[in-house]
């Protein structure tokens, strides 16, 4: 893995999942998690006992940031390294789709929406807010 150099004003304004980013960026290959928190480390100059105390915390931060996925067998890498197959299988979902509304058009509303999903009585009150009563808190205590 290439060396990677960071300022320590670069450093200071980076969380743990900044400094993965940039670390995956800049290798061809998934990590796991903890050779990956590994190299953070060795940026930031953690000890040990610090690497021990956060790594639950810096798994947390990329399950939550979408920039990073879970492989399989706990390795990890950059989301848009993997959505690049993806994006021809979206376009062929569209154009499906596209297809099934254009035939769905041709029916009428009666065919298309059964009994379940018309409006009950319930569902359609003439004035929610008929009952609703203004109190007025504020008295003038002056006379």
């Amino acid at each position: 893995m290439k060396k990677i150099e960071l300022s320590a004003e670069e450093l200071e304004m980076m969380n743990y999942n900044d400094i993965a980013h940039v670390i995956l960026e800049n290798v061809s290959t998934k990590m796991r998690i903890t050779d990956l928190f590994k190299e953070v480390g060795n940026i930031l100059g953690m000890d040990e006992g610090t690497y021990e105390t956060h790594i639950a915390d810096f798994f947390e931060l990329l399950s939550t940031d979408k920039r990073f996925i879970m492989l399989e067998d706990g390795f990890w890498d950059l989301k848009i390294k993997h959505n690049k197959g993806m994006e021809s299988f979206d376009e062929e979902d569209d154009s499906e789709e596209d297809i099934i509304i254009e035939e769905d058009e041709s029916g009428s509303d009666d065919e298309i929406f059964d009994d379940s999903m018309k409006a009950s009585d319930d569902d359609v009150d003439d004035d929610d807010l008929s009952d609703l009563v203004i109190v007025d808190d504020i008295e003038d205590d002056s006379n």
